[in-house]
């Protein structure tokens, strides 16, 4: 993967050696030299540049600037981490969007095999796709969560564009994906026929106002997801200081880092993105937020537990709960007090989905079952496999 690989900036290199001691900037291994990779045994994640903004709708030849974005996250202080970092610097617009696409694609899938997360910093969000296309190898059917005001979806007979990449990795071949959710949306930048769509499709979408109300609802979600990526719109433009912000609306920092602990403390995100990073407007706090959401998701992933074992009893507690004419099982980890219901409708189903026959919930839904209420996510996961 080295050829599709160029070395952070020698500016960046110069900036860590200032940094004081103990930074992150001081104990992350950098690709700094042409042809030369950090030895990857033992790592667990890796930061990687994407700087392809072709099919940005609003692109009129900017050139992306990570270096903002390193060298805030660089000055920052580690938590207590068991777990260590190398930057493998950029992937460079190819001669087409097609071939920097296939460079995300091999990059991203060489480090899944690897075991390590890939944290993409990238451009126009279209390169969502690429990252997508690295699991095509895995047996599984994958979740994906967005972070965004927006669902992406477009029109698939259209060429691909960061507002339309979703429409190709649900047409496109192979058919991995196995449920698409989106935290944040802002109804009035989705055309009505999408909104729609997200429901005929049985995705699950969560407005703004909702994940804000309450933002712990957002564990369960993320507690599914197998890849998760971030559009910077989804944060509010006063908290970025973007040049190129266009809503008052979205989250604020301490939210949006709480969403981006959420997924990493799931056991099952593999690779994580932030798009949309467009050049700041002289301002640092931009880029300081956006290394505080990298900074939390490490965070997260270094205080994963293991408590899906569902083999061992003796690592849950099981609830039966009838309601109306079903009898639902309840499942709560003696460990972290997380919930899942069963979805016995999918048992006897294809092996790429039989992992799914166990959906994250939140203990108001167990709660609410008891109160003959049936929980909406475990209602739509059954009408999607009815389909």
């Amino acid at each position: 993967m080295i050829e599709f690989l160029s070395p952070v900036s020698k500016s960046i290199v110069s900036h860590c050696e200032l940094l004081p001691d103990g930074t992150l900037g001081k104990q992350i291994s950098m690709h700094s030299e042409i042809g030369i990779l950090p030895d990857l045994k033992n790592i667990k994640f890796a930061i990687l540049g994407c700087k392809e903004n072709r099919r940005d709708i609003n692109y009129t030849g900017d050139i992306l600037n990570l270096e903002p974005f390193r060298k805030a996250f660089y000055s920052l202080y580690p938590g207590n981490w068991k777990h260590d970092i190398v930057d493998l610097g950029d992937i460079e617009k190819g001669n087409s969007v097609d071939d920097t696409y296939f460079a995300v694609k091999t990059v991203v899938e060489a480090l899944l095999k690897k075991d390590i997360i890939p944290l993409i910093l990238g451009g126009s969000q279209d390169a969502v796709y690429a990252q997508y296309r690295a699991y095509d190898a895995s047996s599984n059917m994958l979740n994906l969560v967005n972070v965004d005001s927006r669902f992406d979806l477009g029109d698939t007979e259209k060429p691909i564009n960061n507002k339309s990449y979703l429409g190709r990795i649900i047409v496109d071949e192979p058919y991995n994906l196995f449920n698409y959710s989106v935290l944040g949306y802002q109804s009035y930048f989705n055309p009505p026929q999408e909104i729609a769509l997200m429901e005929t499709l049985y995705f699950d979408a969560y407005r703004l106002g909702y994940v804000i109300k309450d933002i712990t609802e957002v564990e369960p979600i993320m507690r599914n997801a197998d890849l998760v990526t971030f559009d910077a719109s989804a944060i509010k433009g006063s908290e970025l200081s973007f040049k190129n912000s266009d809503s008052p609306n979205g989250f604020d920092g301490r939210e949006i880092c709480a969403i981006s602990r959420y997924a990493g403390i799931s056991n099952k995100v593999q690779s994580f993105s932030m798009f949309e990073l467009n050049e700041l407007d002289g301002s640092k706090v931009g880029a300081t937020l956006i290394a505080q959401i990298l900074w939390y998701f490490i965070e997260g992933v270094n205080f994963r537990i293991k408590d899906d074992d569902f083999n061992d009893e003796k690592c849950f507690i099981t609830y039966k709960v009838p309601v109306e004419d079903e009898v639902l099982t309840f499942k709560k980890s003696s460990k972290t007090g997380r919930w899942w219901v069963e979805l016995p409708f999918i048992s006897n189903l294809d092996n790429k989905i039989k992992r799914r026959t166990l959906l994250p919930c939140t203990y108001g839904e167990y709660v609410g079952a008891t109160n003959q209420e049936v929980p909406e996510r475990w209602l739509k996961a059954r009408r999607k496999n009815e389909v």
